[in-house]
C-alpha cells in the first residue's frame, strides 16, 4: 500500500538530462521549493543509473533523448534492478506512442518541458506519493494512438465491456482520476471521502483490472478504452 507523504516530507530528486543549461536551470528552480531536494544529476543514462543506485532518490527526472541508452531504456533498467525511485519523463517529445511506451516502460509521469515550475513541483510531490500523471498537452495524443471503440473487434469490445462491468460507478470515477494523475489525497478531496476510502477504491481497481500498480491501471484504462 502506498504511504501518503506529509507536507513536511522532502522529496529527493535526481536529474538525468544531457543539456547542462537545462540541468542547471532545473536544479536551481526545483531547489526553491521546500519539499524538493535535488541530490544529484547526470548527462547520460549510464552515469545516471550509477547515481540512482548510490543515492536512491525518491524521484528521477528523465529526458527521453539521451546519448547512448535513451530515457525509455534507462527507465526499464531502473525497474528491472528493483529500484524504488519513481520516474518522471521530462521531454519535448509529444507523440502518443512515446507516451504509451514511456508508461509501459515503467514511468510514473510524462511531462513536457514547457510545464510551469509550480506544476512540476506538484507533480514531483504527487508522484512521490504514488500518483501517475500525464501532461494534458499529450494526453489526447496518447488516447488517439489507440483505435476508437467503434473500430475495434467484437472480441475487444466485449473485453472492454467486461472490464467496465467489473468496476462500480465510483471505481470508474476513481479510475478517471488515476489516469489524470491524481494522488489518493486529491481523489479523496474530489470525491469528498476519506483518504482511507480513496485507497480502498484504488486497491479494488488494481485487483479487478489484474494489474500491480496505479500506472499499469492508467495505461490499461487508456489502452483498452475502459474510460
Amino acid at each position: 500500500m502506498v504511504e501518503t507523504m506529509t507536507n513536511n516530507d522532502v522529496v529527493s530528486v535526481v536529474i538525468i538530462e544531457d543539456y547542462k543549461l537545462t540541468r542547471v536551470g532545473l536544479r536551481s528552480t526545483l531547489n526553491e521549493y521546500e519539499h524538493i531536494n535535488v541530490i544529484g544529476e547526470a548527462e547520460d543514462a549510464d552515469e545516471g543509473l550509477k547515481i540512482i543506485e548510490k543515492l536512491k532518490p525518491d524521484v528521477v527526472l528523465m529526458d527521453l533523448g539521451l546519448p547512448g541508452i535513451n530515457g525509455l531504456e534507462a527507465t526499464m533498467k531502473i525497474k528491472e534492478k528493483g529500484l524504488s525511485s519513481k520516474v518522471i519523463i521530462l521531454t519535448s517529445h509529444e507523440r502518443g506512442e512515446e507516451v504509451i511506451a514511456a508508461l509501459g516502460a515503467g514511468a510514473n509521469a510524462y511531462c513536457l518541458k514547457d510545464i510551469a515550475p509550480e506544476t512540476l513541483s506538484e507533480v514531483i510531490r504527487n508522484v512521490a506519493e504514488g500518483a501517475c500523471w500525464v501532461d494534458a498537452g499529450v494526453a489526447q495524443a496518447a488516447l488517439n494512438f489507440f483505435p476508437k471503440p467503434e473500430n475495434v473487434s467484437l472480441m475487444q469490445s466485449n473485453n472492454v465491456q467486461d472490464a467496465r462491468a467489473q468496476l462500480t460507478e465510483r471505481e470508474l470515477e476513481v479510475l478517471k482520476h488515476l489516469v489524470n494523475g491524481k494522488s489518493n489525497t486529491e481523489i479523496a478531496k474530489e470525491l469528498i471521502v476519506s483518504v482511507h476510502t480513496a485507497k480502498a477504491h484504488v486497491c479494488s481497481i488494481l485487483q479487478k483490472l489484474c494489474v500491480d500498480d496505479r500506472v499499469q491501471a492508467a495505461v490499461k484504462a487508456i489502452k483498452e478504452n475502459i474510460i
